[in-house]
């Protein structure tokens, strides 16, 4: 973990090292801050809607009495979504002093009840068993999710075409879920009748993941309009095997801020022991971003 997160930081003092001509830039939510060539501090807060699709896979500990684990699939659409989520937030932010920043930004989801899968059960000493969705008589994911990303960055060209800064950071992302299942069949467990996998029954998970990230940010203007195209992306590695992120779209400018309408990719991929196998989340995104 260690050796990833500074092979992450290692890349991004190369991004600076090569940067090309750029100007002040936000996060992948705002990321429509006009370039400025004036010194002092400036602030942007950027509250946004994600109408976001997540597909998760995860790998949850059966009871200690039978060992081994349930893998998962979930495929939850933004209708699903809007219908079954309990909390959400979703705000980016930064602070700058000339061409240095602090960025960040924090998205929270708890989600219950969406409909998934049961993949197979794996106990000790046996082979996988694939459960097939005809026994799958209902099977829901109660998920709770924060990703938080902080990190700063360093404006390393800016002019009237746009801007271009260099970031390096962390993202964390803790994840605790349950599976509530009932299935048309009951499998026992390696140690005999004693222990069984319930008809029905549950199983939880949870999981805390540490990535350093690296990455670059920014904006072009559409001539001498009012329009700009933003973009983000980072990549980083450290609790995962890979995360990164990518963001782009179509912004307007106004007298006290912008608004921004985006697509966003976040991913996070795991190892094979892990709780969390894989986490996709993209879509478009609405952003209005507020400076002063």
């Amino acid at each position: 973990m260690l050796r990833r997160i500074v092979l992450a930081t290692l890349l991004a003092g190369l991004l600076v090292g090569i940067g090309t001509p750029l100007a002040q830039a936000q996060q992948p939510t705002g990321m429509g801050q006009p370039a400025t060539t004036s010194s002092g501090w400036s602030f942007d807060i950027t509250p946004y809607v994600w109408f976001a699709t997540i597909n998760a896979g995860l790998k949850l500990n059966l009871p200690p009495a039978i060992g081994g684990t349930v893998s998962t699939d979930t495929s939850i659409g933004f209708g699903e979504l809007l219908s079954r989520i309990n909390f959400g937030a979703m705000v980016a932010a930064d602070a700058r002093y000339d061409r240095f920043v602090i960025l960040t930004d924090f998205l929270y989801l708890n989600v219950g009840d969406v409909a998934s899968q049961i993949n197979s059960v794996n106990v000790p000493n046996r082979p996988n068993i694939p459960i097939s969705t005809t026994v799958q008589t209902g099977v829901s994911l109660r998920l709770s999710v924060p990703i938080w990303t902080l990190a700063g960055g360093y404006t390393v060209a800016q002019g009237n075409w746009g801007n271009f800064d260099a970031i390096v950071g962390f993202r964390y992302l803790s994840l605790n879920a349950r599976v509530n299942h009932s299935l048309a069949l009951t499998l026992a467990g390696p140690r005999g009748n004693s222990a069984t996998f319930e008809t029905v029954g549950g199983v939880t998970g949870s999981t805390d993941i540490w990535n350093g990230i690296a990455g670059f940010r920014g904006r072009f203007r559409i001539s001498d309009s009012a329009l700009f195209v933003p973009y983000y992306f980072d990549i980083g590695a450290g609790g995962s095997n890979l995360t990164w992120q990518i963001a782009s779209g179509l912004g307007y400018q106004f007298g006290w801020g912008d608004v921004s309408l985006i697509y966003r990719y976040l991913s996070f991929d795991q190892g094979s022991d892990s709780v969390l196998q894989s986490l996709k989340v993209r879509g478009p995104m609405i952003a209005l971003n507020i400076s002063f």
